[in-house]
């Protein structure tokens, strides 16, 4: 990866220490294994620091190259591409859903309990599923009868593949009328199959030879290849295990930096949860998750971000025009919608836009930032954020879940405001 230059960035040398002593407090209180923080500005690496390990049962470091689950990165991913066939003409952003998945043309709505169905104001369409205002859920909650037939229905999707799942999905009600609600969503997923059938290609060979390939991303995709197994991390949860669905709440009580004793060697208050030897990501999968199933590293993803930065070009490769990034990145929520919330967790400030969270009222999140900052992150604590008007990309990797257990990400973009000195 390129040199780092703090000064040639902007930043501060010594601010930039503060980013260091947060990840170490971290790691060095046995909060996390290990963790990867870069900041990119100005067309420059300013910070890039590899701190703890990548597997606590090996022993193996945190290192540059280390893969990690990406889980919800994916999504803006699955954006990219759908916003790919959206420039060379398949769709309308507006276009109804059934257009091209006509098992969505019968859709009802659940306004209540299941006896009382009634047809959607409007038909969702494809726009509804970048920006999770389609109807469709995850199952987590419990205030809709629909989100238990979810559980039961596509709960367990592994063994299907999206070709197989989407018309379960669309034979289940929809929990409100398409365009009232934002819901965290099994959407992206819906849009990866609309990659496929306007593309012809399943989404994993669509994201390898119009996205990874251009993009020289070689260690993304939906599973980790034998010839990098041992670069794969362990993925870890709180004390007891995760219960995935109903713990995706769950907050520590403590954070690391508070108190005399967070530095002691004492025995980390952390469980594995997924081990890379026997990980679900050893092997292809037959569900091709556009909503979660990736895998990649801290330098794949810069190429990513780093062409989104650039309006859509990156060496000489164009995968979308200027005009469709700032599309893409503009908050489309009506003001009733925002902010966006997950069950009780309003991400105060923050819309959201084809894909992403877009940052609207910098006050109301209360950090320092830049209206206009989009980006998104994923379960097992991975984060990116692009900030157009200061030319700068953030992003920090973990594993461990759920990823809003410490409020890791939020300092660490504190930490890369706070070191900008120009």
């Amino acid at each position: 990866m390129t040199t780092v230059r703090p000064q040639r960035a902007g930043l501060s040398v010594q601010r930039l220490s503060r980013v260091d002593k947060l990840l170490e407090r971290y790691v060095e209180g046995g909060h996390l294994a290990g963790a990867l923080g870069l900041i990119y500005r100005n067309g420059e690496v300013a910070y890039n620091s590899a701190i703890g390990r990548r597997d606590l049962e090996t022993g193996q470091p945190m290192t540059e190259d280390t893969i990690f689950r990406i889980y919800s990165m994916t999504k803006p991913i699955t954006a990219v591409a759908a916003l790919m066939l959206f420039e060379d003409g398949h769709f309308l952003l507006d276009d109804p859903l059934a257009i091209y998945l006509p098992e969505f043309e019968d859709v009802q709505v659940c306004t209540g309990d299941l006896e009382n169905l009634v047809p959607p104001d409007r038909p969702p369409t494809v726009k509804d599923l970048f920006m999770h205002t389609a109807g469709l859920s995850y199952g987590w909650g419990e205030d809709s009868p629909v989100e238990k037939l979810y559980r039961q229905n596509v709960g367990n999707r592994e063994r299907s593949t999206l070709e197989t799942f989407v018309p379960k999905l669309a034979a289940l009600p929809l929990l409100y009328h398409p365009g009232t609600r934002w819901l965290y969503s099994l959407a992206t997923d819906v849009l990866g199959r609309v990659v496929e059938v306007l593309s012809g290609k399943t989404l994993d060979v669509f994201f390898q030879q119009e996205i990874f390939k251009p993009l020289a991303m070689n260690d993304t995709a939906f599973h980790v290849h034998a010839d990098s197994l041992d670069r794969f991390a362990a993925c870890y949860c709180p004390p007891g295990g995760f219960n995935f669905g109903s713990d995706l709440a769950k907050r520590a009580n403590t954070r690391p930096g508070h108190g005399d004793n967070q530095k002691k060697p004492v025995q980390p208050p952390i469980d594995l949860y997924d081990a890379p030897h026997n990980s679900r990501y050893t092997k292809p999968p037959v569900f091709l998750s556009g909503g979660g199933g990736l895998v990649s590293t801290l330098g794949d993803y810069l190429r990513f971000t780093q062409m989104l930065l650039n309006d859509g070009i990156l060496d000489g490769n164009r995968l979308l025009g200027r005009k469709t990034i700032e599309l893409m990145r503009a908050n489309h929520l009506p003001a009733d919608l925002v902010p966006i919330t997950f069950g009780d967790d309003a991400r105060s400030g923050h819309g959201f836009g084809l894909g992403m969270s877009a940052l609207v009222d910098v006050p109301a999140s209360s950090a320092p930032a830049t209206a206009g900052i989009y980006g998104w992150g994923g379960l097992a604590t991975t984060r990116f954020w692009i900030d157009p008007a200061e030319d700068m990309v953030g992003l920090f990797m973990t594993q461990f879940i759920p990823s809003d257990y410490y409020p890791i990400e939020r300092q660490f973009q504190l930490a890369a405001y706070q070191a900008l000195v120009d």
